[in-house]
């Protein structure tokens, strides 16, 4: 397995990929054009539930129950994370997350449930 990279979609706007490149947000980034942001899918059945990211409001203080309830999610919804996890198996991944917190968001917590999938 190769290291998942996480960027933010609004730092990759307008940059080639590299490596295998995924969407991670169940909402498009508000403000980026789909012609600007070059990645091979947006997958938003992989990031959370409406419900979950609505109850979340990207409040550090709440994430720690956020990751519990996410990776619940992500057990309960494997299929949806396939394509990733196997470009994964191949080398590096990136996942694209429009969050503005670096640390307590989505696609921190998706790379840890891939990880764990090897």
């Amino acid at each position: 397995m190769g290291p998942i990279e996480l960027v933010r979609a609004y730092d990759a706007r307008g940059t080639k990929k590299t490596s295998p490149t995924f969407l991670v947000d169940r909402l498009w980034p508000r403000g980026i054009a789909k012609a600007d942001l070059d990645c091979d899918a947006w997958i938003r059945e992989v990031a959370p539930s409406t419900q979950l990211r609505t109850w979340f409001g990207h409040q550090a203080d709440r994430f720690p129950e956020f990751r519990t309830r996410y990776l619940q999610e992500l057990d309960t919804n494997r299929a949806a994370a396939q394509p990733i996890v196997e470009a994964a198996r191949n080398g590096t991944v990136v996942l694209l997350y429009s969050a503005k917190d670096l640390e307590h968001n989505q696609a921190v917590v998706l790379r840890e449930w891939i990880s764990n999938q090897f």
